[in-house]
């Protein structure tokens, strides 16, 4: 590289980390030789430097319910904004959890670590609280003390969807909410928003139904036989599950006769993939991965130019008309 440039080595490396100042005619020559050779600076070296690696660690494990397209979804989000900012993601799967943050922390491997997809008692998270490396979680575990958080409001969300519903004078609204497995392993999120859909529905009178969503389509369709069969049964329905429970949820309904919006009016909240994908679209209040992944990789490229302050933020839900909620059948 030096050669090509026809200067000295020092003079290359001051001309590419911007330590010191270079004449524009020497700095045009180094990078006319950088075009040149293809140069691509080495990630040790920089460390070893001082420098950045210009590296993102995103640990985003697989869990046995893990919606594996909409997790894709966050994780091509995290790189995609990454690149904007010349960044690269080093991918950490579940069994890299803990000895590999370990190891991205002490080998400064990575300048910041991404956590996705985190649960209420994480331990990733107490680990990242003591690492020295800038950390930002995609998430609110139980404990933020110390930590940088950025997730959708699910508890918002929730509210959202029961106020949308009550508007057209619903007065019993069922939740399908996640497979049961996902809010025993300590999932924040869809506890947020029932949380929110329970106090938006006590504020209003409104009585309120819940079941879990699930892979099973027969056990799926027994749980809403029974929500059904209740006293006072729902006359909308708020689904906080996976796009294959959306489907079973809307066969079921074709198979009873009831249309929606004419008998009954369905409203999806929280969830990441495509309402089109539907038979019937479904007005939504939607999760974009790439709304918080943003915010998240914004933060994290804050964190290195100077340390930040503890956070949470929470990014306002949005609702998204496309035809399935009307007023109550008479």
């Amino acid at each position: 590289m030096a050669r090509e440039a026809g200067v000295s080595i020092s003079t290359v490396s001051y001309a590419l980390n911007g330590k010191r100042s270079v004449s524009s005619k020497t700095r045009e020559k180094v990078e006319a030789a950088v075009v040149k050779l293809n140069y691509q600076p080495n990630a040790g070296a920089r460390m070893l430097g001082g420098t950045r690696s210009q590296i993102f660690a995103l640990t985003a494990p697989m869990r046995r319910d893990t919606n594996r397209a909409a997790h894709m979804n966050f994780v091509l989000s995290v790189v995609d904004e990454a690149r904007n900012y010349d960044y690269d993601v080093l991918l950490m799967t579940e069994d890299e959890a803990i000895g590999g943050l370990e190891r991205v922390a002490s080998s400064r491997l990575a300048d910041c670590i991404i956590l996705l997809d985190v649960a209420e008692d994480d331990p990733r998270v107490e680990l990242v609280r003591n690492l020295p490396t800038p950390s930002v979680v995609i998430g609110v575990p139980a404990n933020t003390d110390g930590l940088i958080c950025v997730d959708l409001d699910f508890r918002a969300a929730g509210e959202l969807a029961v106020r949308s519903l009550a508007e057209y004078g619903h007065r019993s609204i069922g939740l399908v909410g996640q497979a049961e497995v996902t809010y025993t392993r300590g999932a924040n999120f869809p506890q947020r928003l029932l949380e929110g859909f329970d106090q938006a529905a006590t504020e209003r009178g409104i009585v309120t139904h819940f079941t879990f969503g699930d892979n099973n389509n027969g056990l799926l369709r027994e749980q809403l036989d029974a929500m059904f069969a209740a006293p006072n049964p729902p006359t909308a329905l708020v689904l906080n599950c996976d796009d294959f429970s959306h489907k079973t949820v809307e066969s079921y309904l074709a198979a009873r006769n009831l249309n929606v919006p004419e008998h009954i009016s369905l409203v999806s909240a929280g969830t990441s993939f495509d309402m089109h994908e539907l038979d019937v679209p479904l007005d939504s209040i939607p999760l974009i991965a790439q709304d918080s992944c943003a915010r998240a990789v914004a933060l994290a490229m804050k964190s290195l130019e100077e340390p930040l302050d503890p956070r949470v933020e929470l990014l306002p839900p949005t609702y998204r008309r496309l035809g399935s909620v009307g007023p109550v059948a008479r």
